[in-house]
């Protein structure tokens, strides 16, 4: 292939918006070379591999954007220090179909025992498979959502909750809230009621959430929406962090 003609490609190809081709032709021309390929294997190695750049880009920026606390997956879960937990009901939700179904997800139990994590992976799964995710805690969507409110556009900021395809809302319960903004909460859950998946985690049993929203009414009124098609996944067991820091402290002693 004349230089010429590698330019003009490579010209077309940024204008087209696929930078890889632009930036691998002469790879692309030398495996080809080497494995005798015809135009048809060669286009398709092309557009096959500029499909998972363009997939990698778009994960890597809904990662980005999703707040999410950190990006760990179910590989680093360590479900042998939680033996109540079955790991097949978790791989079962990374299948998505929660996702799909617009359904939720409550992972419940004491700190410490891995909630977030999950809540976390199969969010990052969500992402990796192309749905558009968002993460919060209970505290900082009612703290936004107040705001809002005092500044005239609630309706704006709600649209920011209800526009993912995956909400996460970590540790609902480590702070009871006025009745005010619990109020807040259930226009959250109520329109995403059906329209949208929500995993949250919690510390407190549902039987507790009338003292953490504040009023027992208003409760029933959010645990009737969120509990409808929602898989309830209990964990029991130790703190990971306690191990670990438990952990730490043995080795200090050791070394006294």
């Amino acid at each position: 292939m004349s230089e010429l003609t590698s330019s003009r490609i490579r010209a077309t190809a940024g204008k087209l918006g696929l930078p890889h081709l632009a930036e691998a032709l002469n790879q692309y021309i030398q495996r080809a070379d080497k494995a005798k390929m015809g135009y048809l294997e060669l286009i398709d190695l092309v557009l096959a591999e500029e499909l998972a750049v363009r997939d990698d880009r778009r994960f890597r920026n809904g990662l980005r954007l999703s707040k999410l606390p950190h990006h760990k997956t179910l590989e680093y879960y360590d479900f042998s220090f939680q033996p109540d937990l079955d790991p097949r009901k978790v791989k079962d939700l990374a299948t998505l179909s929660f996702v799909e179904d617009k359904a939720k997800v409550a992972l419940l139990g004491p700190p410490g025992v891995g909630k977030t994590h999950l809540a976390v992976a199969l969010a990052v799964a969500a992402c990796r498979a192309g749905y558009s995710i968002y993460s919060t805690s209970l505290d900082d969507m009612v703290r936004h959502l107040k705001a809002a409110e005092d500044q005239g556009r609630l309706m704006s900021k709600l649209t920011s909750y209800l526009r993912p395809a995956v909400l996460v809302v970590d540790e609902v319960g480590y702070q009871p809230l006025e009745r005010a903004e619990a109020n807040l909460v259930f226009q959250v859950i109520s329109k995403r009621y059906e329209k949208g998946s929500i995993t949250l985690t919690s510390n407190k049993t549902f039987s507790e959430w009338g003292q953490v929203f504040g009023d027992e009414v208003l409760a029933t009124a959010i645990l009737d929406r969120l509990l409808h098609h929602c898989e309830v996944v209990s964990i029991n067991g130790n703190s990971y962090r306690l191990k670990n820091r438990l952990q730490a402290i043995e080795r200090e002693t050791d070394v006294v």
